[in-house]
């Protein structure tokens, strides 16, 4: 035990000093350049030709200095049922800056955004071809680099655009279930482009009634609110590459990235204090700590989000290649759709081995009165696209 507790204790002090380089490196990082979602405008001008176009901004918050951007290009990848050959896609960068002649040839000219300072870009994208009207998504990737305190910065807006959208009669048909009936509600590809209550409003309430509840589930909501991270813009850090090896493998913290994600969240040391406040709880057989109550304990030690992160492959194309977060203040968010729908609302993590967790709910709603309705997860974990779910109580 003594030689146990000297490991840790090395370990801990180790680890702690390498937490806290790692804190004071990223603090002196500049270029807190940021480019945001902006507004996008779906414009059909034919059934066979699409413009989307797309007003950003850029938001220099970096301290006392300015920062330039070299360089800036577009990708657009097009998700689809069908197959895109044969579509056809032209992008367009308009610069907005103040003081900027844009330029005939689209070259992107360097230009310098001074503290505090706001300045607009538009993206026209224009797609022509037959296959245009069986278009899902059009996955806008922005990629910039920033020059300047941080040295050069490479970065990337990924902004997913929805492009069909389902009609109301797509979601009729309700199922039973042992204390009321259920109506999975197809939407559009939802996307931080979206807001929750409009959701609502459009997809939910032609089917509802008044002592109807509706349910979100929390990826969902965490992709409406951006709450998510394209892999390759997650950093590891000397932490996350040691604990990651320390989860089982179908963790969504068994990787450096999926476990950075939680770090950059909550912090380092609370991940690390988590993990070392754990052992003592791990060596204890299965059903001791079941009967103790004390099983998951880094998961309480570090916070409701450390349950709630869904690492790559979890979420529907194209967020499979994202690490997506836990929502942020689920409470308002029910709240809020009850003041302006009248409907119970509740955001619930579900899944396929019968397990329903609450992270939120209106103070009218039974918590077991959920769990039955939803305990057979019919929105599903697969491409359903049901994300949303409206429970009519028995009479």
């Amino acid at each position: 035990m003594m030689l146990l507790w000297l490991l840790l204790t090395i370990g801990g002090l180790l680890a702690l000093a390498a937490i806290g380089l790692d804190l004071q490196y990223r603090r002196r990082l500049g270029n807190a350049l940021e480019l945001t979602t902006g507004a996008w405008d779906i414009q059909p001008v034919s059934p066979t030709h699409c413009q989307i176009v797309g007003k950003m901004v850029f938001i220099n918050r970096t301290q006392r200095l300015d920062i330039m951007v070299p360089e800036l290009t577009t990708d657009v990848q097009l998700l689809s049922k069908a197959s895109t050959q044969g579509i056809t896609k032209r992008v367009s960068v308009i610069n907005h800056f103040d003081d900027f002649d844009q330029r005939e040839d689209e070259y992107w000219e360097s230009d310098i955004i001074d503290y505090g300072k706001k300045e607009g870009i538009e993206v026209r994208i224009d797609l022509e071809g037959e296959a245009v009207g069986s278009l899902q998504v059009a996955w806008v990737k922005v990629i910039y680099t920033t020059y300047g305190p941080g040295g050069q910065t490479h970065c990337v807006k990924h902004v997913i655009v929805p492009l069909k959208f389902p009609s109301i009669e797509e979601s009729k048909r309700w199922r039973p279930a042992e204390n009321s009936d259920i109506l999975p509600i197809k939407t559009h590809l939802l996307t931080n482009l979206d807001d929750p209550v409009e959701v609502v409003k459009q997809y939910v309430l032609p089917h509802a009634q008044k002592g109807d509840v509706v349910t979100i589930g929390e990826s969902p909501l965490a992709i409406i609110q951006g709450r998510f991270r394209h892999y390759m813009d997650l950093k590891p850090g000397w932490l996350a590459k040691r604990l990651c090896y320390m989860f089982q493998s179908t963790s969504s913290l068994a990787t450096a990235g999926g476990l950075q994600a939680l770090i950059d969240l909550v912090g380092a040391p609370r991940v690390f204090l988590a993990f070392v406040g754990s052992i003592p709880f791990k060596v204890l057989p299965y059903s001791i700590s079941r009967k103790l109550n004390v099983d998951g304990m880094f998961y309480r030690l570090a916070g409701e989000q450390a349950n709630l992160v869904d690492d790559v492959t979890g979420t529907i194309p194209p967020y499979d290649q994202f690490v997506v977060l836990g929502p942020h203040n689920p409470q308002a968010v029910c709240d809020r759709i009850q003041k302006e729908t009248g409907l119970s609302a509740a955001i619930v993590d579900v899944n396929d081995l019968r397990r329903v967790k609450i992270l939120a709910a209106t103070s009218d709603i039974p918590q077991n009165f959920l769990e039955q309705a939803l305990i057979t997860n019919p929105a599903g974990n697969a491409n359903e696209q049901t994300p949303v779910v409206l429970i009519r109580p028995s009479a």
